[in-house]
C-alpha cells in the first residue's frame, strides 16, 4: 500500500461519499485544467484566511490581529486587486511577529487559544505555500488568473453553523475538517489523470492537508468538551449532499456536473 493510500483510509472513513465519477471525468479534461487551477489557488488562500479568521476572532490580541493582516495583504492584492506577481510574493510567507494570545480581561483567556493559534498559523504557513506553488505552475504553463467567482461548497456548508457559542465555533471547525478532508480525497482522486508534474504535486499536498483535517477535529473536540459526533455526522449528510448533487457551477469543490 502506497503512502497516498495510507493517507486515505481514514479520510474516506470520515467522508460520506466520495467523489462521483461524473466530477473525474469533467475535471480530467485538458480545456478544464485552467478552471482547476484557478479555483485551487483561490481555495489555497481562502483556507489560509479562514484560519486566520477564526484565530483573530477566538484567540489573538490587537496586536496579533494587524501582524496577521499584514501577512495576508500581498496574496490578497494578488488574488482580488491585481497587483504584485510570483516574484513579489516569493519572500512573503513570513511573520513578522509573534502571534499572541489575548490576555486576560473581563472575557478571560480561553483555554483552547494558545492551541488554536499554534495549529491554525502553521496551517495558514503551509496554505500560503501552497498558494505560491500552485500560482509557480500557473505561470510556468502560461495560465492567467484573471478572477474566479465562489462555488456553492463551504457557503453550502456554513449556514449550518449554529449562532451561539462555543458551538459556532465547533460547527465551524468541523466544517474545516470536511473541507480539507474532501480536499485530500480530491487530490489524490484527480492525480492519476493529471500530467506527471501535476501528479507529483497532488500527491505531495496529501500529508499536509490529511492533518489539517486531523488538526480541526482534534481543537472541536478541545472547544467542546464532549461528544461531537452527532454534529460530524450531521456536517457529514450535508457535505456528501453537496458533492453528489448536481451542479451547473464546475469547480474544485463542486457537485455532480450537469
Amino acid at each position: 500500500m502506497t503512502e497516498a493510500e495510507q493517507l486515505l483510509i481514514p479520510i474516506l472513513n470520515f467522508l460520506s461519499c466520495e467523489t462521483p465519477d461524473s466530477w473525474i471525468d469533467e475535471a480530467k479534461k485538458k480545456e478544464n485544467l485552467p478552471i482547476i487551477l484557478r479555483d485551487h489557488l483561490a481555495c489555497e488562500l481562502k483556507a489560509g484566511q479562514t484560519a486566520m479568521y477564526l484565530i483573530r476572532k477566538y484567540a489573538v490580541d490587537k496586536d496579533s490581529t494587524n501582524v496577521l493582516l499584514e501577512w495576508f495583504e500581498p496574496y490578497e492584492d494578488f488574488l482580488y486587486r491585481k497587483k504584485g506577481d510570483l516574484a513579489l510574493l516569493a519572500n512573503k510567507n513570513n511573520l513578522s511577529k509573534a502571534i499572541l494570545p489575548k490576555s486576560s480581561n473581563a472575557q478571560g483567556k480561553s483555554p483552547f487559544s494558545q492551541n488554536l493559534i499554534d495549529k491554525m498559523v502553521l496551517l495558514i504557513k503551509e496554505e500560503l505555500h501552497h498558494f505560491y506553488q500552485v500560482l509557480e505552475i500557473m505561470v510556468k504553463r502560461d495560465i492567467p488568473f484573471d478572477g474566479i467567482t465562489a462555488g456553492r461548497y463551504a457557503k453550502g456548508m456554513l449556514k449550518h453553523v449554529k449562532t451561539f457559542e462555543p458551538d459556532a465555533l465547533v460547527d465551524k471547525l468541523i466544517v474545516g475538517a470536511f473541507i480539507e478532508a474532501r480536499s485530500c480525497e480530491r487530490f489524490a482522486k484527480l492525480a492519476p489523470h493529471l500530467d506527471d508534474d501535476l501528479n507529483k504535486f497532488y500527491i505531495s499536498l496529501l500529508r499536509s492537508e490529511a492533518r489539517h483535517y486531523q488538526d480541526y477535529l482534534t481543537l472541536a473536540e478541545q472547544v467542546a468538551g464532549k461528544d461531537i459526533n452527532e454534529r460530524i455526522a450531521y456536517f457529514a449528510k450535508v457535505e456528501a449532499e453537496l458533492i453528489s448533487s448536481p451542479d451547473e457551477d464546475f469547480k474544485f469543490h463542486s457537485g455532480s456536473p450537469i
